[in-house]
This record gives structure tokens, sequence and C-alpha cells, in this order.
């Protein structure tokens, strides 16, 4: 079909899915694809469309606001939207965009994990296979090419794994490895002071929730995980290669008393203090 939306080419074309109850309990599915120039001047704005949406800039820039976040995207990039929630976009200058409304199971989950509500618009390195995925939605319905869901699946997991690969994040001052690399030298040289998770997230100038999602991305531990492990780590060796006593220990690594010390020992490493120590390696 043809689009008879002001400030879009008659030239632009969308196609609609109605997926199948066996696609909606266990697939991700299109809802609706297509192909729109924008004219300059063109806003959307909408309080919610139940599915989750992919904007490949091909031409021109946007502007857009959504869940009280504003960004820009130019051409080569990408945006990732939950249209549960009001969303907001548009241009002066116009762009042209191949766009893909879907939604599934876990479409929900591959958002939050990609960060959509922190930074809607992600640059890939390389968007050749992102594109191709894309087109290939687009051209089924175009085409009108017999639906396989079980494919259009595959090909939005795809575009998912795409985005999960070999996003080139921006959204700090610097690259999720080298913050997490200095957020953890920080914690080996800091180990017996205070390391709440505001205190690091502010050390990294990231919100406590963003930077417990970089975190723990990295390392497979959100960052009270891994001071408590890096504490029961040094206490492991002062047990078994220093003499200093059980509370000596337990200030020295960073514990707040000796009874907490030991329940968190014991919790994490199956054995106490003590008993820890006078075990034979």
């Amino acid at each position: 079909m043809f689009s008879i939306e002001p400030c879009v080419s008659r030239t632009s074309d969308y196609y609609i899915y109605t997926p199948s109850s066996v696609a909606k309990n266990n697939f991700f599915y299109p809802i609706n694809t297509g192909f729109f120039s924008y004219e300059p001047g063109y806003r959307l704005k909408r309080s919610s469309y139940d599915s989750f949406l992919f904007m490949f800039i091909k031409k021109g820039s946007c502007k857009g606001e959504t869940g009280g976040k504003k960004f820009t995207a130019h051409e080569g990039q990408i945006v990732f939207l939950n249209c549960y929630i009001s969303q907001t976009y548009y241009s002066d200058v116009g762009w042209d965009a191949e766009w893909l409304h879907f939604d599934g199971i876990l479409a929900k989950q591959y958002f939050e994990l990609l960060n959509g509500e922190e930074n809607p618009v992600i640059t890939l390195k390389d968007t050749y296979r992102f594109e191709k995925y894309l087109r290939r939605i687009y051209l089924v319905f175009r085409q009108n090419e017999p639906i396989k869901e079980a494919v259009l699946n595959n090909w939005i997991v795809n575009l998912l794994t795409e985005l999960l690969s070999t996003r080139d994040q921006q959204d700090s001052s610097s690259q999720p490895v080298e913050m997490t690399e200095d957020i953890i030298a920080y914690i080996r040289e800091h180990l017996t002071e205070n390391l709440s998770l505001d205190f690091l997230a502010e050390k990294a100038n990231l919100s406590p929730f963003y930077f417990t999602r970089l975190f723990k991305k990295e390392t497979g531990f959100t960052p009270h995980e891994y001071v408590i492990a890096s504490r029961v780590n040094n206490a492991k060796y002062f047990l078994k290669r220093t003499a200093y006593t059980i509370k000596e220990i337990c200030y020295m690594t960073g514990f707040s008393s000796e009874s907490s010390f030991c329940t968190t020992f014991r919790k994490k490493v199956g054995v106490t203090p003590n008993d820890y120590r006078e075990k034979e390696i």
C-alpha cells in the first residue's frame, strides 16, 4: 500500500501483517514494514503503538523524543524504539528510512538489553548485514512472497544479533570495556573503602542503572557482587599466607564487622574463615 500521510512521498509504501497465534506465542514477528521518504516538516507524535520499531536512516536525518529523552539520528544510523511508550519523531530537512515494526515474547527483554531506553540511536561499525535482513523482510511483503513465520523470526533475530554483537556504543565518554577496566582497577586499590553502587556509578559518570548493566555485561557480575568477590578472594589469600587474625583480615578486606565477614565468607566459600585456614589444600 502507498502512504497517504502528510509530508510523506506518495511513492512510499508499507505492508501490514497479522501474525498467527503460533508466531505470537513463540516467535518474533513483523507487524508492518515499509520504505518511506519523509519530507521536510514531517512530524509524528503518538502515545503508544503496540510494537518495537527499527528505523534505518538511509538519507537525511531526523530528531525525536521517547520516554522523555531526546535523540537525533543521521544517515547510516538505526533508531530502535519501544513504541509501547510515547514517541515523537520529526525533521526540518527530511529523511529516507526503511523500517520495521515488530514484536514477540522476548522483544522487551532484547530492547532492555540493548539499552534502547537510554539511547535509541545505534551506530554499527558495518551496517551491511543489518540492512540485508531488514531489506529481506521488506521484500517478502513487497514482492508478495509466501510468508514463512519461522524464517521471518530468524531474520528478526539476526537483526537483534547484529545490534548486540557490533554496536558501537557511544553513550558515555569512554567505551564500556575501558570504563570497566578503570572501575576494576579502582576497586582493587580501594577495597577497604565504601564502594557503594552510587559511588562507583558516579566514578564512571553513568547512572547507577546503566552502570550496573554495562559492568555486568563486561564482567558477569553486578558491581556489588564483584566487590564482595574481590574482598573474599583477598581474605582467602590472607588466611592462607599470613598470621593475621580473623578480625584483622575482616577490616583489611573492607568488611564492616567480623560477623558480616564470617557470614559472607561462609556463604561464598562454603566454610568459615577458620575452617578455610585450617583446611589442607
